[in-house]
């Protein structure tokens, strides 16, 4: 008879805890949980011990959509200025991103709504905007970082206008993004940054 215990008395470690409050990020995104919700769950989950602790966590939420297979040769990526025409409407992939003691990152390709909210409290964010695709032709990105920071990447040619706001903090624009490219999108970076700093970059994809 194998000794081994059952799943749900198993300590749960450090990156189980993470996936679970990924998964409750992106409720509070899909509008399944309010804040007052999140926040309680959130801090269930890092006192959580073991899978029985975690599984109540989110038992009443779909499961994450599972990643497409891998196709067997790489998707070519959209190039800097290529297409924009094509990459400028619909409707935004998610509008919130929030990472308390923790992060969250949007790469690859997502659609950023006309205005997308991100919260950093002592965590980190990524948004990449590199391959997204935009709601509309102007965006608005609102940073709050309070002792944390937020990094957001856009490629060369996009029109960034950085308006926001740092005490004791910063709202920092690296790398100029070069002339802006016909029919690029323009994006504006606004909010406040306490004890933390919002850079923007710009890479190539």
């Amino acid at each position: 008879m194998s000794d081994e215990k059952p799943l749900p008395e198993l300590r749960a470690s450090d990156a189980d805890r993470d996936r679970v409050a990924e998964r409750l990020r992106d409720a509070v995104a899909e509008g399944r949980l309010d804040m007052e919700e999140f926040e309680e769950r959130l801090e269930a989950v890092y006192k959580s011990r073991t899978y029985a602790q975690l599984e109540p966590l989110t038992a009443d939420l779909p499961a994450a959509a599972a990643p497409a297979a891998a196709p067997s040769a790489a998707p070519a990526v959209p190039a800097a200025g290529a297409a924009w025409p094509g990459r400028i409407g619909g409707t935004g992939t998610s509008a919130l991103a929030v990472a308390v003691m923790s992060g969250f990152q949007r790469k690859g390709r997502w659609t950023v709504p006309a205005r997308f909210d991100a919260v950093a409290f002592w965590g980190g964010g990524e948004l990449d905007l590199r391959q997204a695709d935009f709601a509309q032709r102007e965006v608005v990105i609102n940073c709050v970082a309070v002792m944390g920071g937020i990094e957001i990447t856009v490629p060369p040619g996009v029109d960034v206008d950085v308006r926001g706001f740092g005490f004791m903090g910063a709202f920092d624009q690296r790398d100029s993004p070069g002339p802006t490219e016909p029919g690029a999108p323009r994006v504006v970076v606004t909010g406040f940054a306490f004890w933390g700093g919002v850079e923007v970059k710009t890479k190539r994809p």
